[in-house]
């Protein structure tokens, strides 16, 4: 049986989690965008929509796999006995198995839908093979994480992606293609698999205990219903488009992704991870609440528009001047529409969390009901009638209907709009115009992305200064003291 541990461990562990944590989040990101931009060098873009699609159909599968035991089991008040984690154990591995029969089953439909090759075809076993190996880890994972033993949590994970990311890009620059996919997911889970049963010893039992899956099923079902709508329309979404526009045309959407998501993933993902529990803390004190929203808003907006406005501006240079990347040219129109979805993620992600945070969870959850609803409206759509290009479009009128969400959170917390995304906005239009006439007399380069690059700080830096005066490092300073330090 599980040993508890007292609150105070649980507070000094929980701090030391946060700094942990956020550490983490920000190696792995640099170790996988050094990565990305060796695989847009070697791999084109019949991979990456190959892998984009399988990834979807595994990932939409595992979901009905996982009926949020394992969280339960972290949820759990009292310590887990041998019983729950056998029974846990046990179902998860019937499940898995299951899912894996599935997919073994329809693989002939999915190669013949996605005109998958034989690499294709082994992709799609190796990433079925991955979930044995994660589900093996399952336990462990949930015995560190009820002790709050964010360290060796965390090591298994960082040592898998970058196992992943040395071995993917060593043989894509070897020239083996989806193969490069198919070999980094299992060494990864070898790896993860050896590391965290190093670290937290168990031994895998089967058991079977009613009881305890009923206890587990209060919890786990609501626990995973709550996934569901982001799963359909994510994965479910690139699955339908695979059908839709092939492979290639996913590759193209996947590189216009994740160049246009590199500010959310740099500037707002644990921003917006370390404000829940703070605005969850001042939701009774409305005026800091207010300032707070505000701020956390801007700070966030501050460097997401300026960025994606510039990788719009430099990425026509980028593909141009370096030649393996003159395969993405088809994705610069798309990028600019994929960019104008992830403009407005900057702000709402903040406010569905400030929802979540104060209590609203349900207005978050028919927010979500309404993006899936656009998204599956639009996409697929515009996808059939113009490609490429049209999916880009729709997903930027999906972006474009979060101005309602906007209107709902700010009837609950009155943020300022202007303060918080209009000045940004403003600032960063102006940069991009400025960009736009400074590009048409250079000549396509390294050093004229460094020059635009310089002169786009420069303009914006001075646009902010003109709009908000010398208080935007006072600002500064106070915000970061009234988000994290409270």
């Amino acid at each position: 049986m599980e040993e508890e541990i007292s609150i105070e461990t649980v507070k000094e562990r929980s701090v030391r989690g946060v700094v942990i944590l956020t550490g983490r989040t920000f190696l792995l990101q640099i170790i996988a965008l050094i990565a990305q931009f060796f695989l847009f060098a070697y791999l084109g873009g019949y991979e990456f929509g190959v892998f984009a699609i399988i990834s979807a159909i595994i990932n939409f599968l595992v979901y009905f796999s996982d009926i949020g035991l394992a969280a339960a089991l972290i949820q759990k008040k009292e310590a887990p006995t041998d019983t729950d984690l056998k029974t846990t154990f046990f179902v998860q591995q019937i499940l898995i198995l299951t899912i894996i029969g599935i997919v073994f089953l329809l693989t002939p439909f999915f190669v013949q839908k996605y005109s998958l090759t034989y690499d294709g075809q082994i992709l799609l076993y190796a990433l079925s093979l991955s979930l044995v190996l994660s589900s093996l880890k399952s336990i462990p994972s949930v015995l560190l994480e009820r002790k709050l033993e964010f360290v060796k949590l965390v090591f298994p994970q960082i040592l898998e992606q970058i196992v992943y990311n040395v071995v993917l890009v060593f043989f894509a620059m070897k020239g083996f293609g989806l193969s490069s996919f198919s070999l980094a997911v299992i060494l990864r889970g070898i790896v993860g698999l050896v590391a965290i049963y190093a670290l937290q010893p168990w031994k895998p039992g089967i058991a079977f205990s009613l009881n305890t899956l009923k206890g587990l099923f209060k919890f786990g079902i609501p626990y995973q219903v709550n996934t569901f709508l982001a799963t359909f329309k994510d994965d479910g979404m690139t699955i339908i488009l695979g059908g839709i526009i092939g492979p290639v045309g996913v590759g193209i959407l996947s590189f216009a992704q994740k160049l246009a998501r590199l500010p959310l993933t740099f500037f707002m993902d644990t921003v917006t991870r370390v404000t829940f529990p703070a605005f969850s803390r001042m939701q009774d004190n409305k005026n800091d609440l207010e300032k707070s929203v505000t701020r956390s808003i801007f700070f966030i907006c501050l460097f997401v528009f300026p960025s994606l406005i510039g990788i719009i501006i430099l990425a026509p240079i980028l593909v141009r001047v370096i030649p393996r990347y003159n395969q993405w040219i088809p994705a610069l129109i798309p990028l600019i529409f994929i960019s104008i979805n992830f403009l407005f993620a900057a702000a709402t992600t903040q406010l569905t969390n400030l929802l979540n945070a104060i209590g609203k969870i349900k207005i978050t959850f028919y927010l979500m009901i309404m993006w899936t609803a656009l998204s599956w409206a639009f996409i697929p759509f515009l996808a059939t009638r113009y490609g490429v290009l049209g999916a880009s479009v729709g997903y930027s009128l999906v972006g474009l209907s979060s101005v309602i969400a906007i209107v709902v959170a700010k009837s609950y917390v009155n943020f300022s709009i202007t303060n918080s995304i209009v000045k940004p906005l403003i600032g960063s239009i102006t940069m991009g115009l400025v960009l736009i006439v400074t590009r048409k007399f250079l000549d396509v380069s390294i050093n004229s992305m460094l020059i635009l690059s310089i002169v786009g700080f420069v303009i914006y830096t001075a646009s902010m200064v003109s709009m908000m005066g010398l208080s935007l490092i006072e600002d500064a300073k106070k915000s970061y003291k009234t988000i994290f330090a409270r």
